[in-house]
């Protein structure tokens, strides 16, 4: 019989920064460049067409001719997969999944060119840690066959075709390991022939997102030296040697990204997405590259909406790229949405919310609404039930008692806050067969001692472990879970010194406790390492998750919200192992746009990667059950389309 222990079970439910609420669609503009002789705000303005279906999350489209075929991505299968939009019989539209990398949890920036298929895919693990698994890949729509185009060891994202299709760009580490960075990357622009994906050319240091005007001109975007993202313009003379050094495109004063150059017959223009000093919102404008002149486009149709990375159809007739498809009444986001399991018997569920905690019998799951933390919810685990036991008080980092299925441990107060921010620890009875049923909310921790957050609960109910500011350091403490501190229960301190000890979890046999710390480098505040420590306070260690004691991977962790597997073997948390999967400047803001969940097994040995994105996935909670929502009417909220753009920009 298979044991937990080789191949862990149950359910994981976890959330994603923002992703809930995109709602993405892809746009077209019929003859988008004819206002640039034209007026603005006339009848010739173009109307904006919807191509994609409303279904999931669609984007990074690219056309194959001038009547709107189109391949793009969409997470509607429950992880990112290649489909082919096309006009059927009788002009109805056809959606269809092209065959790509079954393997993949992520493949992304698609084109289709003479019956082979070319996109990102993060499928084959790189031989070291703290290196992105995006590469390069094609599969042959006739046979199928899949060839990695990039070689192995290297790092390549955002590929473009040549007008030709002889030459492809790419935004590349090469065989260079993740930096760290996550806003401008370090790329280089990287060609290589179609035909000879190994004969490869730098042609440019310090660029992504390249896309080709020809077969002798990309345009890519970077961070300028003066702080703006700008547009560069490299030319490439036969070959495949450098011309000239980049030439900056852009003026400074506003930030221009992900350009979209057009066919031979517009050589001066270029599509691009913006963000203007004052300005709240993404858009795509044109701008002449001879002129320097910017001419809005979707801020005349959709003021109030991001807009993110256009493209042009082959001869440049339509103009597209994907945003917020808008509210509907009869569009909701569910409370509990399937994604793909790399683990066969390992169920994951991403929740509309933050810090879930299951019940006991895993029934039901306390959470967060959102990131902001308002309020305390609980939906039953198959979806189809929610309700609210407060929402006038700021509430995060849930734990449900192992002992009793109505109690749930909170803090109340703002989020990630100073030591000496007033953060309590509170416990919450109610009863969980009753919605209706009256909530009781005991403060366990004094107002004046500052900030205490994320507790966990002892398997047998009596204490809880959490995070406090009270010595002037964020150490762990544990306090009775009955009377707290204010009763006159016991509190200790179980960890001390001046460096940061968080969101701490007690293995459900109740010998250890895990938690982030950065006590390793306490000068770095953002830079954690998994620890474990006994209850008595005995038995500190580190686990060592990216090598072992003394490398010089291991003080690069930044390894958060960990919590154990049933039988106690295994750890689950969120971490920056995988590097960076794509351009994080191409997406809505994730404050750490590499925070994948991962397993490991107490002694550092067993590594699974659990999720690939673009997105920060976190808050994960693990319960034995294996939970099914499938066939359920699941509760959910008004799809709303509010999420930041990049918060890093510099505006």
């Amino acid at each position: 019989m298979d044991s937990e222990s080789q191949h862990p079970h149950g359910s994981i439910i976890f959330s994603t920064v923002g992703r809930t609420n995109y709602g993405f669609d892809i746009f077209s503009l019929k003859s988008p460049l004819t206002f640039l002789s034209s007026p603005l705000h006339t009848s010739q303005y173009p109307a904006e067409h919807r191509l994609t279906d409303g279904t999931s999350v669609n984007f990074n489209g690219h056309f194959l001719d001038e009547d709107q075929t189109l391949v793009f991505v969409s997470e509607r299968s429950g992880a990112p997969r290649i489909y082919l939009r096309r006009r059927g019989p009788y002009s109805q539209v056809q959606i269809e999944q092209l065959p790509a990398s079954t393997d993949s949890l992520f493949l992304d920036r698609p084109f289709l060119r003479n019956k082979c298929l070319y996109y990102i895919s993060a499928h084959q693990p790189p031989q070291q840690i703290f290196t992105s698994w995006s590469a390069l890949y094609s599969t042959n729509i006739d046979d199928g066959k899949i060839t990695r185009l990039t070689p192995f060891g290297c790092v390549d994202y955002s590929p473009a075709i040549s007008q030709s299709g002889h030459l492809i760009a790419v935004a590349s580490y090469g065989d260079r390991r993740w930096p760290g960075e996550f806003h401008d990357l370090t790329t280089d622009i990287v060609v290589f022939p179609e035909s000879d994906p190994e004969n490869r050319t730098v042609v440019c240091q310090h660029g992504g997102w390249p896309t080709w005007y020809g077969d002798s001109t990309i345009y890519f975007h970077r961070q300028a030296d003066d702080g703006w993202w700008s547009i560069f313009r490299v030319d490439l003379p036969d070959g495949l040697g450098v011309d000239s050094d980049p030439v900056r495109v852009t003026p400074p004063g506003v930030h221009c990204f992900t350009p979209a150059a057009t066919s031979a017959s517009h050589s001066k223009i270029i599509a691009i997405a913006t963000r203007r000093p004052g300005k709240s919102y993404r858009h795509i404008e044109i701008f002449d590259v001879e002129s320097n002149k910017f001419y809005p486009v979707t801020e005349l149709l959709n003021p109030t909406t991001h807009h993110y990375n256009p493209f042009f159809s082959p001869m440049s007739t339509s103009l597209s790229y994907h945003r917020f498809r808008g509210e509907s009444d009869t569009k909701t986001i569910p409370v509990l949405d399937t994604v793909i399991s790399p683990v066969k018997r390992l169920r994951m569920l991403r929740l509309n919310g933050s810090f879930p905690s299951f019940s006991p019998s895993g029934d039901f799951v306390a959470f967060n609404h959102d990131f902001n933390a308002s309020g305390l919810k609980i939906v039953k685990s198959d979806g189809s039930k929610r309700w609210t036991l407060f929402e006038d008080r700021t509430s995060f980092g849930n734990s449900w008692s192992p002992a009793e299925p109505n109690v749930i441990f909170t803090s109340i107060g703002p989020v990630f806050d100073s030591v000496k921010a007033t953060v309590e620890i509170a416990r919450v009875s109610f009863n969980s067969l009753n919605p209706d049923c009256e909530v009781e909310i005991e403060l366990l921790t004094k107002e004046e001692t500052g900030n205490n957050a994320f507790p966990s609960c002892s398997p047998d109910g009596k204490h809880v472990v959490f995070r406090s500011g009270r010595s002037g350091h964020k150490n762990l403490y544990i306090v009775d879970a009955i009377k707290g501190e204010l009763e006159g229960g016991e509190i200790r301190q179980l960890t001390e010194g001046p460096w940061i000890d968080t969101m701490p979890s007690w293995s459900p046999d109740g010998k250890l406790i895990a938690f982030s710390s950065n006590r390793h480098n306490p000068d770095n505040i953002n830079c954690f390492s998994i620890y474990v420590i006994h209850p008595n306070g005995t038995g500190l260690r580190r686990i060592y998750v990216a090598g072992p004691e003394g490398s010089d991977e291991v003080d690069k962790e930044r390894l958060n919200h960990v919590c154990f597997s049933k039988d106690c073997e295994w750890l689950l948390f969120t971490g920056n192992l995988g590097g960076v999967t794509a351009e994080p400047v191409s997406l809505p803001n994730q404050y750490q746009p590499y925070g994948d969940l991962y397993l490991v097994k107490l002694d550092g040995s067993g590594l699974r990667r659990l999720t690939w994105s673009g997105y920060e996935n976190g808050t994960p909670a693990w319960h034995p059950s294996t939970l099914d929502i499938e066939g359920n009417e699941l509760v959910g909220d008004k799809l709303r389309g509010e999420f930041d753009d990049v918060l890093w920009m510099n505006c």
